[in-house]
Formats: C-alpha cells, structure tokens, sequence
C-alpha cells in the first residue's frame, strides 16, 4: 500500500488543504476521536505502526555488531534512516547524531559545548531548553517578547555580548505557535561570535527545514511530536562544532580503544551514541518522515494554518475567552476562559470527546509573564479537519453554560 494514496492527495489539492477521510483513517489512534493534542504527541500512522513491528520482528538483529548476514543489513538500514534524517532537515550524516529525544540533545549540547558562559534564552521557552543549561552552570539572559508572542529579536539585538557562547531559541513555540525568524537570530548569534542552537520540535512536523539555510550550528527535534515514535530524537551539529566535543555518555559503540589506563573515543557523531541504540525506535522516524514528506511540508503547514484561522475566529466570537499567541500561530491556539480553570475546560471537552491539553505546558516562565496559572491549548495535525473545530467549539458554549 502507498504511504499515502493519490486520492487522499488529490482530496488535499482539490479541498485547498482539507483533510481527505482516507488520511484520517490511516491513524488508529484517531478514528472518530477529536484529538486536539498534537503538540504535545502526535498520533501515529499505520505505516510507522508496521514499520515498527517489522523492525522489531521479522528484520530485528542489532547494529554495528553483528557478522551475519540480519545484523548487516539491519546496520545498512539503521544508518539510512540516519542518511534519511539528514536529508529531511538539510544536513549531512555525519552530523546526526541520535537521541531519545530533544530533551537528551540539549542536555548534551549543554554538558558538552567546549565553552561555559553566557546564554541568551527566551520568555518562552520549554523547560528542556531552560533546565539543561542550569544544570550545566551556564548564566543565562532572558530575551523578551512582543506583545503578539513572538521572541523580541530586537531586543536580543541589544543584550547580545561578546561573553554570550550560545544563544538557544524554540523555532516555534509549543505554546503560542510563534514561529521564529531563525535566519535573524543566527545572525545576531554569528554577530557577537556566539553559537545558534534552535529547538525543532513543533517545527519539523509543520515547516520545511533546511539548517544550512537557517544557518544555525544545532538542530533538535523529537520523533514522537513528528509522527513518529517515543524514545527517538535527533541532534544535528556542524561536524567541526561535535568534533570539539567530548562524549556526554560512556559505554559501548562509542569508543576507539578502551584500556583501564585510557580510554579514546570513535568520532563524532558515534562518541555520542553510547550503548545499544534505539533500533525499532529508528525504524519508525524513517518511516515518520518518508509519511510527512509524501503529503508535503507545505501542505501540512497550510492545512493547519487554516484551522488555527478557523478556531481562532471562533473562539474569538466566545466573549469570555482570551486568545494568546500571534494571529499566524504555527498549528496550536492558546486561550483561557474568564472564571474558568483550564483544567476544568479540559475535563468538560473530554466529555464531548475532545481531547486538548490544560496547564503550564512545561513552560512555567511564559505562564508567569501571561499573568497565568495555566492556558487551555489546542493543537492540530494531518488527521484534523472542520469537524474538530466544530467540536471545540460546542465543547467551550457547554463549558460557558456550565460555569454561567
């Protein structure tokens, strides 16, 4: 079976971008359910749900290790996923290395970039990519927002000095859907000789991504919020950055030749690839992003753009509710309900069987700068249409009339 069939395409060309019931259909997960909680996990495809079990099953063997036959040619197909990976985001295989997800690569980047100094964050950014730079002992600066949510690169024009050795901005937020004008940051970034991390995760499902073009020195992104499995990341780096790096984790794979006296270390991107690796986990992101790559980037982009101007329009007819975030938020509207906690939004939409996420969203600093405990958010995917919207809708007029 195609990953995705030619009617299903046609439906999105013919419908400008609506969802074909036959694309909904292919997530198990899905169904009939109002699932609007794809930044936080996105479903998945039957095509990775099968990739997976094959991976797991009649094709398993490990990597790197063994001599016969299975095991070589499951390497072969580990380290195409690998060159897949870098096709998808626009750089080279050597400069990929895998992790279990964005949060293990920051950490990494953090505990393992050659020089500790000065940080330059954002107001809102995910906890993984405030923690991890704690930890490591890095000063951190804090950049503003515009009034409409966006990072304030203005304002990041004037605090950058040349004692800042890394700057670390989410492409797009997993609260208020704000996209980044990345290209500008690494320019401030390059600017004051510091180095441009950005955090991928609500980009690589929804944006084409092309790191020479955004020219950035890393990339992070998680499999599971691309369609793909848990447990599975990637970090790309400029090779002659991961060459300064020493290795973040020991163990097997990751070495040249292990002594007690001594250990060295294989190159990167293998020295940070300690232990058995993720082998099924792998499997599914290839699978993931060969699923995305055949709808196209560009369509998924403007399909959920026009459902975010849907809700947005429509709660924006709802008096008591406060939207958050710019106007063209990348796939997720944030909003609160005047006396309403939005864990009580999510339960009363749980039972009209609409699923959103309510609380801090892992992003405590930007809920202080709201002025808020907590937002209710609703967040799209290929597998949503209309229908969703529609549903959203007469869940929060319930909860209106519920809360009076």
């Amino acid at each position: 079976m195609a990953i995705v069939s030619e009617r299903a395409l046609g439906r999105w060309e013919n419908e400008g971008g609506g969802l074909a019931r036959e694309l909904r259909d292919q997530f198990p997960g899905v169904r009939d359910w109002h699932y609007l909680d794809t930044a936080a996990t996105a479903q998945k495809p039957q095509v990775v749900l099968d990739a997976m079990m094959r991976a797991g099953g009649e094709d398993y063997a490990t990597v790197h290790r063994g001599v016969y036959a299975r095991s070589a040619n499951m390497t072969l197909a580990y380290e195409a996923a690998r060159r897949r990976v870098a096709e998808f985001i626009g750089g080279r295989e050597d400069e990929i290395v895998f992790v279990r997800g964005a949060t293990e690569a920051i950490n990494l980047v953090a505990h393992s970039f050659p020089r500790k100094g000065r940080i330059l964050l954002s107001q809102l950014e995910h906890h993984s990519n405030i923690v991890p730079w704690q930890l490591a002992g890095y000063e951190i600066d804090v950049c503003p927002l515009t009034p409409d949510g966006c990072i304030d690169l203005d304002a990041a024009e004037a605090m950058l000095t040349k004692d800042h050795v890394l700057v670390a901005f989410a492409h797009v937020s997993n609260v208020l859907g704000s996209v980044l004008d990345a290209k500008r940051a690494a320019a401030l970034a390059h600017k004051v000789g510091a180095k441009l991390l950005l955090d991928g995760c609500q980009a690589v499902p929804r944006l084409p991504v092309d790191v020479a073009e955004l020219d950035c020195d890393y990339y992070v992104f998680s499999g599971h919020k691309l369609y793909g499995p848990t447990g599975i990341g990637a970090l790309w780096g400029r090779k002659e950055l991961l060459d300064t790096m020493p290795p973040y984790q020991g163990g097997g794979s990751m070495i040249d030749r292990v002594t007690f006296e001594k250990t060295t270390y294989a190159p990167a991107p293998t020295r940070f690839e300690a232990g058995t690796p993720a082998i099924v986990e792998v499997m599914g992101l290839r699978a993931a992003i060969d699923y995305v790559e055949a709808i196209g980037l560009d369509a998924i982009h403007a399909h959920e753009a026009e459902l975010v101007r849907q809700t947005r329009e429509a709660l924006r007819s709802i008096n008591s509710i406060t939207l958050y975030g710019p106007e063209d938020a990348a796939g997720i509207v944030s909003f609160s309900m005047e006396g309403v906690h939005p864990h009580d939004i999510g339960t009363i939409l749980d039972e009209e069987g609409v699923a959103i996420r309510a609380g801090h969203h892992c992003a405590q600093p930007l809920m202080e700068h709201l002025g808020l405990p907590a937002t209710a958010r609703a967040s799209f995917g290929i597998y949503n249409d209309e229908s969703d919207v529609a549903a959203l809708v007469r869940g929060l007029e319930r909860v209106k009339r519920i809360f009076g």
